[in-house]
């Protein structure tokens, strides 16, 4: 949700091959939630209190999932917008909200559900080497886009900056509420991001997006989900935020082809001097 300066110090063909181990977000062909609302892996830093960020998280599936199975809509050229506004409380907190939403033939715009989403990281004073944070997220999407209507994420963020070189992880842990899988206890859906600073404006590198099943018993290759994002972020000013990437499945489970992008804006309510 934040952009970062990036880390220095493998090289780039050893992180390269660490980053295509990372990178994907994946939707499966049975009738398990769909979460390409909101492609990202989250750096450690909060929204600055006083400050609001607006972003739009844009994606479109090329090649999905072409049936409607348990009552759930096909993946298959869906286009999602998703609206995220993140509040800064405190100079270690912050309060987001998401509005998603989606748009196909046949089914036209449609509400598809919303969530909030309260995070506190590490002070800077703590001097800690790498940034940490934790974010809790729930809400509610509809039956038609997910059959677990109701559901709750527990998201560690751990992220380090080193030279020109940027590593995020995110190894989140998910549960069911309200749906079929309420009984299924918690799953585990980690994300990383791997990036270098080609220049002050242009980063690039590969995020990968994953849903491995519960995490007591995770599911067979076949039925994971996996996507491996080629990204990338450019760091116009300290207000905007762009992302773009094309993300490819390669399991079974996964929507082959999907395409995203992120704009952010930040701003800036305090008295103090606004951000450059």
């Amino acid at each position: 949700m934040h952009n970062t300066t990036k880390p220095g110090g493998p090289s780039f063909a050893s992180c390269a091959k660490g980053g295509l181990f990372f990178g994907l977000f994946l939707l499966t062909l049975s009738a398990r939630a769909q979460g390409n609302y909101e492609i990202q892996v989250y750096g450690a830093d909060t929204v600055e209190p006083r400050n609001l960020m607006v972003e739009l998280h844009s994606n479109f599936t090329p090649e999905g999932q072409k049936y409607v199975i348990d009552g759930v809509y096909p993946t298959n050229h869906q286009e999602h917008e998703t609206l995220e506004l993140t509040e800064g409380l405190t100079n270690w907190s912050e309060l987001g909200f998401y509005v998603f939403t989606s748009e196909q033939a046949g089914h036209g715009v449609q509400w598809v559900g919303d969530h909030i989403r309260p995070r506190v990281r590490v002070p800077d004073s703590w001097h800690w080497p790498v940034g940490v944070s934790l974010s809790t997220e729930i809400g509610y999407q509809r039956a038609v886009y997910s059959p677990d209507t109701w559901t709750w994420e527990l998201r560690p963020i751990v992220d380090k900056t080193a030279g020109h070189w940027y590593f995020a992880v995110n190894p989140a842990l998910e549960r069911t509420w309200h749906g079929p899988d309420v009984n299924q206890g918690l799953g585990f859906a980690p994300g990383a991001k791997i990036s270098y600073d080609f220049s002050n404006v242009v980063s690039a590198g590969f995020e990968y997006y994953a849903d491995y099943g519960r995490l007591t018993s995770p599911d067979t290759l076949h039925n994971q989900q996996q996507q491996i994002f080629v990204a990338t972020d450019l760091n116009v000013s300290p207000k905007w935020e762009i992302n773009i990437g094309v993300g490819l499945g390669p399991t079974a489970a996964t929507d082959h082809l999907i395409v995203k992008g992120i704009l952010g804006r930040r701003f800036d309510w305090g008295h103090h001097s606004p951000v450059d």
